[in-house]
């Protein structure tokens, strides 16, 4: 019987419910926390996990809990896990640190007496009189403090999982893979509806509605930590890949597209799409927003536009708000779901939003102002 863990994903405030969501649809039961969802299983579970999230950032193994009030405590609470069992005699294994409402509050001290404590362990196990040579896999380690209570997580992933290997140029102010996808998935958007986004940049948004559209999964381009690691058999991630390469969907006609003001952009647009396999299910174009007309139904629009504070300043920014209301208003079974920081949105766009949500991209607030569309049939 291979070994359960405690599985940990961890995604941006705001998007629990969505990475809840993808774990139950690969037949996981979740207990969802602030930034956090739990779920039970094996090393094949947590590649599966990285393989097929969308949303998320990163899997995690929980290892050990305890509370700590004293440095004794932490170092002794650390040092009682068999870390023998987990970080072969060659392993590099850099230790992390948070801290919030805890009397254990110096960071750099929780690090150092968590790294201190595993040495302490290892080397009687491995016979080294306190020096271990760390020239083999990664094994990045966290030791979070929350209320006197001690955490220690392994990280599976390695690079943050919105980093999918598809892109070959950022552009000015990308959005992230993973908050790119959450924002296609909250616009509930079916395959036989269009799909337009009209500030298209480095070609994210497109590029995850393609992806997510032909049921591809979005690691499948990458590798991630736990591949390296002794305890990893590495048969799983071929069987995984070959797997998810059968269930892609090669028959559902899509119809996406991508606009920008920007020549460069559109070009760079294209690339990441050509990288990402997708490069066939998209047309970029050159256009300016206030350009773009459609006699298309029942569309589905998704836009991250500049902030003012991101790029350009809140003028222009205001300005080409006040365009999208203009154009858009008309596209009454169009769903328009728009992500700003600028709390002055709706007034410069000309509409209130049928709903807003509360997300972060990257630490800054913004919100998803969404315009629900009346279908026709």
């Amino acid at each position: 019987m291979d070994r359960q863990y405690k599985l940990m994903a961890v995604m941006g405030a705001g998007l629990e419910a969505l990475v809840a969501k993808e774990l139950k649809d690969l037949g996981y039961a979740v207990q969802t926390e602030n930034g956090r969802v739990f779920f039970e299983g094996t090393l094949a579970d947590a590649y599966r996990a990285n393989l097929w999230l969308r949303v998320a950032d990163r899997i995690k193994i929980v290892l050990t809990e305890f509370d700590a009030r004293t440095f004794d405590d932490l170092f002794e609470g650390v040092k009682r896990f068999p870390w023998e069992d987990i970080l072969p005699y060659d392993a590099v294994f850099p230790v992390n640190g948070r801290s919030k409402q805890s009397i254990l509050h110096s960071v750099p001290t929780v690090q150092s007496i968590t790294k201190k404590a595993i040495v302490d362990r290892l080397s009687g196990t491995y016979n080294t009189r306190g020096h271990l040579p760390e020239t083999g896999a990664r094994y990045v380690l966290e030791t979070a403090v929350d209320k006197n209570h001690v955490m220690v997580t392994l990280d599976t992933t390695g690079d943050s999982l919105f980093k999918r290997g598809y892109r070959t140029e950022k552009g000015g102010a990308p959005l992230k893979e993973t908050m790119a996808a959450a924002m296609v998935v909250l616009a509930h958007w079916f395959t036989d509806n269009p799909f337009v986004d009209p500030v298209t940049g480095s070609g994210t948004i497109p590029i995850e509605a393609a992806l997510i559209g032909r049921h591809i999964a979005p690691g499948l381009n990458r590798d991630f930590d736990l591949v390296h690691w002794d305890m990893f058999d590495t048969t799983i991630a071929k069987a995984q890949k070959e797997a998810a390469q059968k269930q892609i969907n090669f028959d559902v006609e899509l119809d996406i597209s991508g606009f920008d003001i920007d020549e460069n952009m559109i070009e760079i647009a294209k690339a990441n799409a050509d990288a990402a396999g997708v490069g066939e299910d998209i047309t970029f174009k050159q256009l300016a927003a206030k350009d773009w007309i459609t006699t298309k139904k029942n569309g589905v629009l998704v836009a991250n536009p500049p902030y003012g504070e991101r790029l350009g300043d809140e003028e222009t920014a205001r300005r080409l708000y006040a365009e999208m209301g203009h154009v858009y208003q008309g596209l009454s079974t169009w769903s328009k779901y728009i992500l700003t920081s600028d709390e002055g949105f709706e007034t410069a766009y000309g509409q209130k939003a049928t709903k807003k949500r509360k997300l972060y991209n990257g630490a800054l607030k913004v919100d998803l102002y969404q315009y629900w569309g009346r279908k026709e049939r």
